[in-house]
């Protein structure tokens, strides 16, 4: 069972370090713009926390699946008491759980899944 967290500060922590290996000219042009892309903007934080996490959770799922395992993100669970139970910093946020394992039964159908038309808007809105 993996807990999946993100640093809403990370951006704040030695932002070079993103950096460091890119050519100087991009590093002063990429590492003064990442303060001004979060400095004062919390839904910007916690959106690329969450989008790094499911990033990094979809990666783990399929290396899962190479391996001949299963997986399953999860939410629904009391996030406060588990960010106690790990000791979670007060300026992380948890995004989910991801299970990996060994199944022990057939995973129930999925019943229900919406066309594509449903989901997939192309070029724009109408």
């Amino acid at each position: 069972m993996l807990v999946l967290c993100f640093d809403r500060k990370a951006w704040q922590r030695d932002p070079e370090r993103y950096w460091r290996l890119a050519p100087e000219e991009v590093q002063g042009f990429l590492v003064p713009a990442i303060a001004e892309y979060y400095r004062g903007k919390p839904e910007v934080e916690r959106d690329e926390g969450m989008r790094s996490c499911g990033l990094v959770a979809q990666n783990l799922m399929l290396m899962a699946q190479q391996m001949g395992y299963d997986s399953c993100p999860m939410d629904g669970f009391d996030f406060q008491q588990v960010g106690e139970l790990i000791g979670l910093p007060d300026d992380h946020e948890i995004a989910f759980m991801l299970a990996i394992g060994r199944g022990i039964k057939q995973p129930w159908p999925r019943p229900g899944q919406l066309e594509l038309s449903e989901v997939l808007v192309e070029n724009r809105f109408s």
